[in-house]
């Protein structure tokens, strides 16, 4: 029995590779960055996204997917900051898989698009498995948390690429050791970039602001390479 579950578990992870590898192409192809953000419950990533999406949308073509198991209300959250969100209710599922990207994606032209957000479901544990065609991985680590957490979970450390410590306005009060925290990032993930924010007061938010541009700007030939449209909406009939 326990065999079989590994076989199993082995071809939907490999499936969801194959299906991720073709969107990270399409993503490259059509100039757009695609960010992923992963967390536990209660880490203020939806605050977050949508102080990015706010701040990015007037410079930017911005758009978020994001993964819930029930309610549509992150998302509409996010449409305070622009109207190109769409909801994915993953129900019992515990994470978003590239195929529930790829059907979310359905009718939208990606090279309408500068910046896609991916807001994942809020767990530390089975996102680390699901690759998304994503070009980067953004880890939310509240002050309120404690400095604990990449030594309790550091498979998901080891598969993201940026680290967002948030909530640092109620540091002190949760008597929260961001220098432990940094140590703990550090020795298992040496060398990852870490951010320390919080998206209520502003606080370390600009570094952020830049390092996505920085990052568009690096891509900035690639997307120049291919023609992009000016509507979402793709111009495709049934």
């Amino acid at each position: 029995m326990n065999t079989r579950i590994v076989e199993v578990r082995a071809k939907v992870l490999r499936q969801n590779d194959l299906l991720a590898y073709a969107l990270r192409d399409s993503f490259r192809a059509s100039g757009v960055s695609v960010i992923s953000l992963v967390s536990s419950p209660g880490s203020g990533k939806t605050t977050f996204l949508e102080k990015l999406l706010s701040v990015l949308a007037p410079e930017f073509r911005v758009a978020a997917l994001v993964g819930d198991l029930a309610t549509e209300n992150d998302a509409s959250r996010l449409r305070r900051a622009t109207p190109n969100v769409r909801q994915i209710t993953t129900g019992t599922i515990c994470h978003l898989d590239a195929q529930m990207i790829k059907r979310a994606l359905e009718g939208w032209r990606l090279d309408a698009l500068d910046f896609l957000f991916i807001e994942n479901v809020g767990n530390l544990v089975c996102p680390s498995s699901y690759d998304l065609g994503e070009e980067l991985r953004f880890l939310l680590l509240s002050a309120t948390e404690g400095e604990d957490k990449p030594l309790k979970y550091p498979t998901i450390f080891n598969s993201s690429d940026v680290a967002i410590i948030t909530k640092m306005d109620m540091a002190e009060a949760a008597e929260f050791d961001a220098a432990a925290a940094r140590r703990n990032i550090e020795g298992v993930r040496p060398g990852m970039q870490i951010f320390e924010v919080s998206a209520k007061t502003g606080l370390g938010m600009p570094h952020v602001f830049q390092f996505l541009r920085d990052t568009k700007s690096s891509n900035a030939q690639v997307a120049e390479a291919f023609p992009r449209a000016g509507n979402l909406q793709s111009t495709n009939k049934a």
